[in-house]
């Protein structure tokens, strides 16, 4: 008889570290039909915030969501994701993952609370794994508490959690905020989860009631205090703008510390995936949307907005320019005041100084654009692209119909409306004729004044 046990069943399971968002949050006081989570920061969905910095600390994810939230469930994948049905509270939602938690620490996160730094995650991690911690908790020292629930400790320890409603004056003197972000070991979590109640008057089961469960059962209960730009939650409009106001003082410091020079830091927007390279400068009052990489050395002058392109090295662009997706200015190129670009390429020294639109064009290098011109892309249905060679001159007033080619070394005259090709080296002229009749203004300019005085 073959008496041999299988070391894989008998050894016991992986303690594997969990990070469980609650995610189901309808943004009702945000009086939108967008889920809350989705709302961006600085161009991005604020959950993305929450699963990029978690997936660098805990070993698992999982996402709890509302039913028919199918974009935040793709938007989580490939992590984890379970429905709540039913709305029932914190304490509710962290229930629907229980049979998820597997072996190991369980942190409880809040979607809605997405701008917690790894190292504040890792520093909850910390406390709870170590001094025989039974549960640890984020908290807060917010300048102003408001209503914030207080953390009541004694000696170091977590003794309740207090709601403002239900505090004393005493209480409500604690400077000390309940962030509602909890980290226990699995099994020991799901017992007190179990164990909580909905005997209030909202009939719903709260997820800080897991503390008063942890003390009871004669736990140490320990805080990690963070600062408070990190744990403010976002349930308003209001709240929303204040967290990414938090988010671009953070991409702006990181610009900077990048090798980045902003002129007027607290004026330029930036989006989450901007790519500033060093010794790139920003003037004031310049937006990034999303999909931009600014190369080393370009500049970036006021009241311009870049989006989806691809800036240099060493260009100068604006001010008052603006760069629309599908966007790629060569090497010292220069892209001027009131100057739009839209999925459009600008060779190596190419130059639109002034009161352009380039739209699904490609522009040779050192190619010169003159003011006004447009390049005529959509005929209402489809998009034509305009090719301009290198070493051309538009003249100013141009208009190109697409689709077209204006070849290497060419030049349009000012006022043209080019519709054919343009031969490498030649010289295009589109204009009507012009006709000067003698005294004709003057005639009719009276004939004008005579009908308006007879009304």
């Amino acid at each position: 008889m073959n008496t041999k046990t299988d070391p894989a069943l008998s050894s016991p399971p992986a303690r594997l570290s969990t990070a469980v968002i609650l995610a189901a949050g309808r943004g009702t006081r945000m009086k939108s039909e967008r889920p809350k989570v989705m709302h961006p920061l600085a161009g991005r969905p604020m959950l993305r915030y929450l699963l990029d910095n978690a997936a660098q600390v805990f070993d698992r994810i999982v996402v709890v969501i509302g039913p028919g939230m199918d974009d935040v469930a793709a938007l989580a994948a490939p992590h984890a994701v379970v429905v709540q049905h039913d709305r029932l509270g914190t304490g509710h939602a962290a229930r629907q993952a229980e049979s998820v938690f597997g072996y190991g620490d369980v942190a409880v996160l809040y979607g809605d609370n997405p701008l917690i730094t790894p190292g504040t995650m890792r520093a909850l991690l910390a406390q709870r794994r170590c001094d025989d911690t039974g549960l640890a908790l984020l908290a807060m020292e917010p300048a102003d508490p408001a209503k914030y629930g207080r953390v009541v400790t004694h000696d170091g320890q977590v003794v309740r959690i207090v709601e403002w409603a239900d505090a004393t004056p005493a209480e409500r003197a604690i400077g000390l905020c309940n962030a509602g972000v909890l980290c226990a070991d699995a099994a020991d979590f799901r017992r007190w989860l179990d164990g909580i109640s909905n005997d209030n008057a909202q009939g719903e089961y709260y997820l800080g009631d897991v503390v008063a469960r942890a003390v009871a059962d004669g736990r140490h209960v320990r805080a990690v205090v963070a600062p408070e730009d990190e744990l403010r939650g976002i349930n308003s409009r209001a709240e929303l703008a204040q967290a990414e106001a938090c988010v671009q003082a953070r991409l702006r410091q990181a610009a900077m510390a990048g090798g980045t020079t902003l002129v007027a830091p607290d004026t330029v927007f930036l989006c989450a995936d901007t790519v500033l390279e060093p010794d790139t400068v920003v003037h004031p009052h310049v937006v990034f949307g999303p999909g931009v990489h600014v190369r080393r050395g370009t500049e970036i002058h006021a009241f311009s907005h870049v989006e989806g392109a691809v800036v240099g090295p060493d260009a100068q662009i604006g001010p008052y320019a603006r760069l629309r997706p599908g966007t790629d200015v060569g090497a010292q190129a220069r892209v001027g005041n009131f100057v739009e670009l839209k999925a459009t390429t600008l060779g190596a020294g190419a130059k639109a100084s002034h009161l352009t639109y380039l739209g699904n064009a490609t522009v040779g290098a050192r190619a010169n654009i003159g003011a006004g011109t447009i390049t005529c892309n959509y005929d209402g249905v489809f998009k034509h692209a305009t090719e301009i060679g290198a070493d051309s001159f538009i003249g100013s007033d141009s208009v190109l119909v697409a689709p077209v080619r204006v070849g290497a070394r060419a030049l349009t005259a000012a006022g043209s409306v080019i519709t054919h090709d343009v031969p490498d080296g030649a010289m295009a002229l589109g204009r009507a004729r012009q006709a000067n009749r003698a005294g004709h203004a003057d005639t009719f300019r009276d004939r004008l004044k005579k009908k308006k005085e007879q009304g």
